[in-house]
């Protein structure tokens, strides 16, 4: 099913025929079954569907974490076609940040070192004062020095959307960003999350199974069964 057409110098994700096949050859699973998407820059789209409905797998093959068995993906200007695991690493750095349910920060790191490290890693001479900066933007610049295991969960994503958004990517892939977090904290993140889309103009897309959540995005893609069902934009959107 095809996504919302756009005037193609405004498209950042677009996806043609694209197919995920996993399993044996002679008795593959159809993950992903012809997906074609084209999203905007600057826009907030929802991936909405249950479990199994192929939405996270589509978010992998569109940051680049894993390749289609078919189709083409064109992301920020590249083509994820003919490019390798090291390729697609490549592409993904300062052009892509990934928010995921389990917050993945590196428990010998303090808050500061989680963002800054993978900066300084990229060559930024002042990643340590970028990191600080992002921390204090996402309301942590009481607790840099803490790690992890000293922080609590809603802090320890306030950590990683701060890293997702410390190289300034164009992009931002969030997997159900609140699904480890009390409803409460779950909302200061999302609302938190928006913020930071509308400060750094990022092009977002959030994965959720929540009706809810998914109506806070421009757009809202529906999935059921490794195909499109729905494609709708608000024009009420934030």
């Amino acid at each position: 099913m095809h996504g919302t057409t756009t005037s193609s110098d405004n498209i950042v994700i677009q996806a043609r025929n694209v197919t995920l096949s996993l399993g044996a050859k002679d008795a593959p699973t159809q993950i992903l079954k012809g997906i074609d998407l084209h999203i905007e820059r600057g826009a907030t789209v929802a991936l909405l569907g249950p479990s199994g409905s192929g939405k996270s797998s589509l978010m992998a093959i569109l940051s680049g974490l894993e390749r289609a068995t078919s189709g083409d993906v064109q992301v920020a200007g590249m083509d994820f076609g003919p490019m390798d695991e090291d390729g697609l690493a490549r592409a993904r750095r300062g052009q892509i940040g990934i928010i995921l349910q389990a917050f993945h920060l590196l428990p010998t790191m303090t808050a500061h070192e989680n963002v800054a490290v993978p900066l300084e890693l990229e060559g930024q001479g002042d990643a340590f004062d970028i990191a600080k900066t992002e921390l204090e933007a996402v309301g942590l610049g009481h607790r840099i020095t803490h790690y992890p295991a000293q922080l609590s969960g809603g802090e320890q994503q306030r950590v990683a959307i701060a890293r997702a958004m410390a190289p300034r990517p164009d992009i931002i892939f969030a997997d159900e960003p609140t699904g480890n977090l009390d409803g409460k904290t779950g909302a200061a993140i999302i609302e938190l999350l928006f913020n930071r889309q509308r400060e750094t103009g990022a092009t977002l897309l959030m994965i959720t199974h929540d009706a809810e959540l998914a109506k806070k995005c421009g757009r809202i893609i529906e999935m059921r069964d490794g195909d499109i069902v729905a494609d709708t934009a608000k024009a009420d959107a934030p």
